[in-house]
């Protein structure tokens, strides 16, 4: 295993919103714990993957590591955790929440070029998971895409996001939401937009989840959290 940590911490990738991710990552963990309803949906996510025991999952986008002991639980001691998210302070919460864990890597790169070259010398990827992540990526489709392509044959790819409700009560709900996206934007001084963030999230969102239905055998297609979070999971069938 020391020698996989190597190889996937040799590649790291510096983004512009790094600083701003990384002063607000103290917050970020609490509500990324604490808020009603998201434990049961991370546990529910993991749960998606349909992981074994021995399997190798890796999570783009890990953030602070919220989601890698549900991970860990599903693969068990033998089996491989692979954080990958590019914001420096947020991983040293990661790394410190699965300190514990051996089996658990938390490395610093991009999603949508995740440093794994190696990885195909010490096992396959059975699994990729992203949470509340696509919707800040320029192409999440392509992402989706090339997540695909990662897995084996037979393996699961999930993503987790949060977009506009469209429950019957939603009006409420989403101006909560447009709020929440807003702050979550940088820069947060700006009162108005030309192109609405939350918009814009919608359609990245729509856009992943889309690809991923197309590109996999539904196992999970689901709602969360007043319908604002959207649960897809999918699995890739052999050529």
């Amino acid at each position: 295993m020391d020698s996989l940590r190597s190889t996937l911490e040799a590649r790291m990738e510096p983004e512009d919103a790094q600083a701003f991710y990384g002063r607000w990552a103290r917050l970020y963990d609490v509500i990324a714990r604490r808020t009603p309803g998201i434990p049961a949906l991370r546990r529910r996510a993991a749960a998606a993957c349909q992981l074994e025991s021995g399997d190798t999952v890796v999570e783009m986008g890990c953030g602070t590591g919220a989601n890698l002991p549900y991970l860990r639980e599903q693969v068990g001691p033998e089996g491989t955790v692979i954080g990958i998210d590019f914001t420096g302070p947020v991983l040293t919460r990661a790394r410190a929440l699965t300190s514990e864990y051996d089996n658990v890597h938390v490395v610093r790169g991009d999603a949508t070029r995740p440093p794994l070259e190696g990885i195909d010398d010490e096992a396959s990827v059975d699994a990729v998971l992203a949470t509340f992540v696509v919707g800040m990526l320029a192409d999440p489709a392509d992402a989706v895409d090339d997540w695909c392509e990662l897995v084996d044959p037979e393996g699961h790819v999930v993503l987790a996001n949060a977009a506009r409700s469209e429950a019957w009560y939603a009006p409420p709900v989403n101006a909560v939401f447009r709020a929440i996206v807003v702050l979550s934007t940088p820069p947060t001084t700006k009162l108005r937009y030309e192109n609405e963030p939350h918009l814009q999230l919608d359609e990245k969102i729509d856009a992943a989840h889309a690809r991923l239905r197309e590109r996999a055998v539904a196992v999970a297609d689901e709602t969360h959290v007043f319908g604002v979070v959207r649960l897809t999971g999918g699995r890739l069938e052999a050529s």
